[in-house]
């Protein structure tokens, strides 16, 4: 009877990149995947201590592995977590699993790999030097490390031979890639075939005039943009040790507005950070409605042991903090949902996930009725609905 496997992943998409190598590490020692928790013989959790949230969903993990060890009569499912890892949330967990396993040891003997899929997250560096105070990628991933410029383009053009469609450019700063990101952008898109290129995450202490000239100019790249924020006070981006000010940012959204019309904007923000006023506050709900977001990814600040934040009076309460979250998730409500409706009646091509799922070029969700399994495929779409986090449409024809 053949060994299966359960791979979990918390957290960001340069866990979900880590994981693809995760699977062929276990696959090339005979283990096949996994469905459900209860067919597996071993379970790996990849976890992100980014966010307390996503600690607190391994141990959701660990009680699931509770109740199905009851149930088994003795048999024992083995247990591995890997990962983001801080130390003090290491020590916790290696009372609670078989093994913990470090990410870099782990991944040591994988060269860089993809499943025969339609979408490839490709990582161009790892590690941060940037040291947010609320952070702690550069204590768990260490200082910034970029792959080489020729191995990156030789992986993508392989990719694009075997029928990969989307390109997910990957790093904590893609704009500090050490041998010009721009330069790797333009590389890259010179590469025969038909295929669209993303990138995130990106700094706005970083984010360059000639970048926004190569996202104009490039036909692959596709008008989507996620720029962090974190906070519309300029105090608490200074606490944050996040050096540029809310004008400068809001100069670099303006230059992207006038050179890509169409560009879809996404950022992250935080609420709640230590010392954070309601009037501190409002200056970021203030900045959602003048930039009128499509996406944005909102956290509620939660102490990470080790950061310069952790030393700071945690002073928010935690019913304030989803407060403000709520408000800013109602303003993004209402501006995505004015941002899709330019969408009304046009026809837009589609890359499609699933038969029934698309994405946009600007990164929309668009769902269809399909009888047929397209993924893979661009396809024409007309838009008959626009909703806050997402569109309808009808199949015109494929491209």
């Amino acid at each position: 009877m053949a060994k299966k496997y359960l791979l979990i992943t918390f957290g960001c998409q340069m866990n979900s990149s880590d994981s693809e190598k995760i699977a062929l590490v276990f696959e090339s020692k005979g283990y096949e995947p996994a469905l459900k928790l209860e067919k597996a013989n071993l379970v790996v959790v990849n976890m992100c201590s980014v966010r307390q949230s996503a600690v607190n969903r391994v141990y959701g993990v660990i009680e699931k592995l509770k109740k199905l060890a009851s149930r088994r009569s003795g048999l024992k499912t083995k247990t591995i977590l890997t990962g983001c890892i801080l130390k003090k949330d290491k020590n916790k967990f290696i009372k609670l699993f078989d093994q913990v396993i470090d990410i870099k040891d782990l991944l040591k003997n994988i060269k860089t790999q993809h499943s025969d899929n339609f979408s490839a997250l490709i990582p161009i560096m790892t590690g941060c030097n940037n040291f947010c105070s609320y952070c702690v990628v550069p204590y768990t991933r260490g200082r910034e490390i970029s792959r080489p410029l020729k191995e990156i383009i030789c992986e993508i053009e392989n990719l694009v031979r075997r029928g990969t469609k989307e390109i997910w450019l990957l790093g904590q700063n893609v704009n500090s890639y050490q041998y010009n990101f721009p330069k790797l952008l333009k590389r890259i898109n010179k590469i025969p075939g038909k295929f669209w290129i993303r990138f995130t995450s990106s700094h706005p202490k970083d984010f360059s005039d000639d970048l926004i000239k190569v996202m104009k100019e490039s036909k692959k790249i596709t008008p989507y943009l996620n720029l962090p924020v974190q906070s519309g006070d300029d105090k608490i981006l200074k606490a944050m040790n996040r050096p540029y000010t809310v004008k400068k940012y809001k100069e670099i959204i303006k230059k992207v507005k006038k050179e890509i019309p169409n560009i879809c904007l996404s950022t992250d923000v935080i609420v709640g950070f230590p010392k954070e006023t309601k009037k501190q506050f409002q200056n970021t709900a203030k900045l959602f409605k003048e930039i009128k977001y499509d996406m944005a990814y909102i956290s509620q600040y939660s102490p990470r042991a080790g950061t310069k934040g952790a030393k700071l009076l945690d002073n928010v309460l935690t019913k304030e903090k989803k407060r403000r979250e709520q408000v800013l998730n109602e303003i993004l409500k209402q501006t995505a949902l004015e941002n899709n409706k330019k969408y009304l009646n046009k026809e837009i091509e589609i890359l499609m996930i699933n038969n029934s799922t698309g994405k946009t070029e600007t990164n929309k969700t668009v769902k269809i009725n399909s009888k047929k399994d397209l993924s893979g495929q661009f396809i024409k779409v007309k838009i008959t609905n626009a909703l806050a986090w997402g569109l309808k449409g009808e199949i015109k024809k494929a491209t």
